[in-house]
């Protein structure tokens, strides 16, 4: 197992439970991956405010609720805290080993070779019949690409949001936030208190929903019946809640959407639309050119001087472990079979390398579970053949699914998805 991040525990406690014997290897000193602030594995892009966007009883995992005392939306350190009681309520601390970096994993004569590095700098290897991959998606920053004109000369400063952690570097500041996603709302939402002046720019509009409807928070009131019905419905029945709770988008100044709703993936915001209805953050199209010394040029011909840029421009799929003639994540897509299984090597699995419209955990013990199938018998994997014909369909439906974004690679649907996975559960069982 590479990995003790959020899908990577999962997957641990899965194979604990059913008694497949692993090693854990994990580059921090602790446990929970992105929700480990400051984490020592340097992996990390959680900022002090963070919360998450999925209500707590959603994001759990099924096999440990969250605390009944833990506020609909908690922040990270007490997702950091949920994560310590899991593994100490599973027994799972002491199989996983820290500070252990996994340098390369290679095949050989039908199995796994690992090389790993330790504390103490010295590298062993070890042979596995399958290998299990949780390091992650969200840890290697994407910047703009390519860069925008002059942005070598800009006398301010340019961060990418994974580097950003504390309100300080923006107080006093001309801020410019660059995206319209969760990080770039709530990064711009924090700058609008205590910057001289913010500015939110974008590449297209985004429909922002509201963490709570008729008081109860959004993806609960949504309900699981409403996620399972056919697109079209979803799409109108969130439009008319949309639209009473927030109305249209352009009322606020942001740009008009160019997709349908669910289309993307969904920006969650308590603040945003109330701070632009302020006056406190000023809406910008996407940047143009950085036109000398301080100044910021946008599309359309206006320019402001900016002392900091933050983009939030989202991260790359990165596998520093693999040789890229072996495996590689291309413009952010990895052809595996129901997002787990690469077909042209048996005994290799990834966890978590999804990006859900809901939780990855409860999605993320389902892969655990269906791989721990396949690696106790209880299941087989249908031909290459089949798998690759599915692989194709599914990137059809994305394509056709979801705006084209390297954001929308690894896009699912939480409730599709996870019955998808308890039908391939089903069928991998038939097959053994």
């Amino acid at each position: 197992m590479i990995g003790a991040g959020s899908s990577g525990i999962a997957a641990c406690q899965v194979l604990n439970a059913r008694g497949i014997a692993f090693d854990c290897f994990e580059k921090g000193s602790e446990v929970g991956g992105n929700w480990r602030f400051e984490n020592d594995n340097g992996m990390s892009s959680a900022y002090r405010s963070l919360h998450i966007n999925t209500s707590r009883g959603l994001m759990a995992f099924a096999t440990f609720p969250m605390p009944d005392d833990y506020p609909d939306y908690p922040d990270h350190f007490q997702i950091a805290r949920y994560f310590d009681d899991y593994v100490d309520h599973f027994g799972l601390r002491q199989r996983i080993r820290f500070r252990t970096e996994v340098k390369s994993v290679v095949p050989v004569e039908g199995e796994w070779e690992v090389a790993v590095e330790g504390a103490d700098g010295e590298e062993t290897s070890e042979r596995y019949r399958a290998v299990l991959v949780a390091n992650g998606h969200h840890w290697d920053p994407r910047w703009p690409e390519p860069a925008f004109p002059g942005a070598e000369e800009f006398e301010g400063e340019q961060i990418h949001a994974h580097h950003y952690r504390e309100p300080d570097v923006l107080r006093g500041k001309r801020v410019l936030v660059l995206g319209i996603g969760n990080s770039a709302t709530d990064i711009a939402v924090e700058a609008s208190r205590i910057a001289d002046k913010t500015f939110l720019a974008m590449r297209r509009g985004a429909y922002v929903m509201p963490k709570y409807l008729n008081g109860k928070p959004t993806d609960e009131a949504a309900s699981r019946v409403l996620m399972m019905m056919p697109l079209p419905v979803q799409r109108f029945v969130l439009a008319r809640m949309l639209g009473m709770t927030a109305g249209d988008m352009t009322a606020y100044g942001l740009p008009k959407p160019d997709h349908k709703l669910l289309e993307a993936h969904p920006t969650v915001s308590a603040e945003l639309l109330s701070r632009l209805g302020h006056g406190d953050i000023a809406v910008k199209p996407n940047i143009d050119r950085f036109s000398g010394g301080a100044g910021v040029r946008f599309v359309g011909g206006s320019e402001e001087e900016v002392d900091l840029v933050v983009y939030c421009t989202g991260y790359k799929i990165t596998l520093p472990f693999f040789d890229d003639g072996l495996i590689s994540a291309e413009d952010n897509r990895l052809q595996l079979y129901r997002r787990v299984v690469p077909v042209e090597h048996p005994g290799l699995y990834f966890i978590g390398f999804i990006q859900p419209l809901g939780a990855i955990m409860p999605l993320a013990e389902a892969q655990a579970e269906w791989v721990a199938d396949l690696l106790g018998g209880r299941g087989t994997l249908p031909s290459p053949t089949e798998m690759r014909a599915e692989i194709a369909e599914a990137d059809r439906k994305m394509r056709k699914r979801y705006l084209a974004s390297k954001r929308h690679t690894i896009q699912v649907d939480f409730q599709p998805y996870l019955r998808e996975i308890k039908r391939e559960r089903k069928r991998a069982a038939q097959r053994a």
